[in-house]
């Protein structure tokens, strides 16, 4: 390679670094003798990459000290944190072509329910109930820990359980993503270690980059994480926090058993490991399973929540269950970055719980999805798909191709005929899920998908 490319690789690195916030304003460059043996090159391609980036104002030498960042940071771009990946395997990608899509396309890789199966009159009919409320309903700011008849309500459903939280302990947030990142500002600084499942849901992923944080992966089984690399990891990595559904998982519909949740608390006690259970498909479950937050009694399991998936994703609607001495630095984080929550949607939420619109609604969301699952197994399995395992409840299956079929090139193919699927790669932080794709069986029911999928799998 030429000189002048080997500086301009040099530099680039430099911009790279500034750009993903891991060299700061004012931040000090590695030594020039330094950063040559760490990227392979001579000092001199070195000394001439210094040179040309303090020309342009990007850096500063400082006489006998050496070279700091001058320029203030460029907005921050979550694609520059961390490895670039391919389009199709980057999740906030996959996020945006199911969200901006238009009708047209089939989208049995998204993760939501279609809205025709959503209970639009009950909510007509709560809106305009809500609508005749106090002005002070429709005008005010909420307060700082939220609509309070709809956090008692929260408390008794958490309670039923076995979720000790008091409606003191709860706190509204505008949906379960909101309520993550709350968690991870009051928590993480950058640089901290947080355990996810492998796979996961791909966001995590994301708000984790977001936040710079190293997230570090645990296998996932059948019946929870894989517990003897779970405890490696905690030896190794002393992570902050583990992120995790435990029921119903996301991707695999996996449900936690109790003995892997026994173990993951002793480990987590003797490693002073905070647990951020993520339990927003809990409403889809037809029969109680293990709650992590149950066993620990909320001492260092927060519970998130959410109605985005079984009410309405255009009604924000999350929150939080956490131990009481949390809830008030809490609030007040939440304060400071929204300052007001979104009231007209907690009163919403509260009046369809309470009216028991909601519960009917999910009686028959259980019972329709479990009609669908059957066919569209079937259909799968037709063209060599397989679960990796058939859930109990919920919406996803999680699905290994033929041998020798890689789910991002065939999710590239599907788009092309108007079609979004979700690679396994984009929800695994190893890049071990080339093989799957994770299918939502509420979004599988149109011909065309399989009649595609059946044209692309052709010998």
């Amino acid at each position: 390679m030429r000189t002048g490319t080997l500086t301009a690789r040099v530099m680039g690195e430099i911009h790279q670094r500034i750009a993903a916030r891991q060299l700061l304003t004012g931040a000090k460059l590695p030594s020039i003798r330094a950063f040559a043996q760490a990227l392979g090159v001579s000092k001199s391609t070195v000394v001439e990459a210094y040179d040309r980036l303090a020309a342009e104002g990007v850096i500063s030498s400082r006489r006998g000290s050496g070279f700091y960042v001058a320029a203030p940071a460029p907005p921050l771009t979550l694609g520059s944190i961390g490895p670039r990946l391919d389009r199709e395997l980057d999740p906030l990608w996959v996020a945006r072509q199911a969200l901006d899509s238009d009708d047209t396309l089939l989208k049995p890789g998204c993760g939501w329910l279609p809205a025709a199966w959503m209970p639009h009159e009950n909510m007509r009919r709560a809106l305009r109930a809500v609508s005749r409320a106090e002005p002070a309903a429709l005008a005010d700011y909420d307060t700082p820990l939220g609509f309070a008849p709809l956090r008692t309500l929260l408390a008794r459903r958490l309670q039923e359980s076995a979720i000790p939280a008091a409606p003191e302990q709860i706190l509204l947030t505008d949906c379960g993503t909101h309520a993550l990142d709350l968690m991870c500002r009051f928590l993480l600084e950058p640089g901290d270690t947080v355990l996810v499942d492998d796979p996961c849901y791909f966001n995590f992923h994301a708000l984790l980059r977001a936040h710079h944080a190293k997230a570090v992966g645990i296998p996932y089984t059948p019946s929870g994480p894989d517990v003897e690399q779970f405890s490696r990891a905690l030896a190794e990595h002393r992570p902050r926090l583990y992120l995790t559904n435990s029921a119903l998982h996301n991707p695999t519909g996996a449900v936690l058993s109790p003995l892997a949740a026994h173990r993951v608390l002793k480990l987590a006690e003797e490693y002073d490991l905070t647990i951020i259970e993520d339990d927003i498909f809990a409403d889809f479950e037809t029969e109680p399973t293990p709650r992590l937050a149950a066993f620990d009694g909320l001492g260092r399991v927060v519970h998130v929540g959410s109605f985005s998936k079984t009410l309405s994703a255009a009604a924000r609607c999350g929150y939080i269950a956490a131990r009481p001495d949390w809830i008030e630095a809490l609030a007040d984080l939440k304060t400071a970055t929204t300052f007001g929550g979104n009231r007209l949607a907690a009163e919403l939420v509260c009046r369809m719980l309470t009216d028991g619109s909601y519960r009917r609604h999910v009686d028959g969301l259980r019972l329709r999805l479990a009609h669908a699952m059957g066919p569209v197994v079937d259909k799968l399995g037709a063209l060599g798909i397989r679960p990796w395992l058939l859930p109990r409840a919920g919406m996803f299956l999680w699905c290994r191709l033929p041998p020798g079929v890689d789910a991002a090139d065939l999710s590239r193919l599907a788009l092309e005929r108007g079609i979004v699927l979700a690679p396994g790669n984009v929800f695994s932080l190893s890049r071990s899920a080339g093989a799957f794709l994770r299918f939502n069986i509420a979004q599988s029911g149109d011909p065309r998908l399989f009649s595609v999928l059946a044209e692309l799998l052709a010998p």
